[in-house]
């Protein structure tokens, strides 16, 4: 079964590095984020990765093409403005009629990922999703005249459910991908949801994704920590 892999954004909030590298190259502990990725599909004995690449995709063909044996990568130029979805759309070719997993080039999660692919097959989803509770950034507070009522730091518990990304997807989502600029997060999976195809793998191990330096140094501590 083959490993899609969203590589080809921007990354405009890590500046600091994707004026001169795209965003999956980001080094975490001096390796970068998307051969961490790929690592972790490979620990379940997947071995086929397909890259969808964009922004800068020169700097990951030649990382790949110099380190072979790092794994079986495929970098496919999927476009330097495409949209999630599009980016998908672009790749049925490699992809064909197979049930293939799909994750985002930015997030590290120790799911496993055996465990995922056997909910989706018994569910019968067209996408099955891997839902997470992200680390809490703000503790609540109340106030009553000018005295703090109450206080608690929040924990991962008390926030809502998101899409952390780490997908199983039958080749039926070709139907939903119209063109480049589809984004896979919207009404694709709106529609399929409203066919109730749609599912959610709950994970309430460690996950993050890296947006911001701040979302990079916490990743950095829990790679350190052997937390992901």
């Amino acid at each position: 079964m083959k490993v899609v892999i969203l590589a080809g954004g921007r990354g405009t909030r890590l500046s600091e590095y994707t004026s001169s590298i795209p965003k999956p190259m980001i080094k975490i502990l001096g390796i970068p984020i998307i051969v961490r990725i790929i690592k972790f599909y490979q620990k379940y004995g997947f071995k086929e990765f397909i890259i969808a690449s964009g922004f800068k995709s020169q700097v990951i063909k030649r990382y790949f093409s110099k380190n072979k044996n790092i794994a079986n990568v495929k970098v496919v130029f999927t476009g330097l403005n495409s949209m999630t979805g599009g980016r998908i759309k672009r790749l049925k070719k490699y992809l064909g009629d197979e049930r293939f997993l799909l994750t985002y080039g930015d997030g590290l999660c120790n799911i496993n990922l055996k465990k995922l692919l056997n909910f989706h097959i018994k569910s019968k989803n067209i996408v099955t999703l891997t839902a997470v509770r992200p680390p809490a950034r703000f503790g609540g507070i109340k106030i009553s005249g000018n005295k703090v009522k109450y206080f608690k730091e929040k924990s991962r518990l008390d926030e809502g459910w998101i899409n952390g990304g780490f997908f199983v997807m039958e080749s039926k989502i070709f139907k939903y991908l119209k063109n480049d600029m589809t984004v896979l997060e919207r009404q694709p999976l709106e529609r399929i949801s409203k066919v109730k195809k749609l599912g959610a793998y709950k994970n309430l191990k460690n996950w993050q994704c890296m947006d911001t330096i701040r979302d990079k140094e916490i990743l950095e501590k829990l790679v350190k920590e052997k937390k992901l």
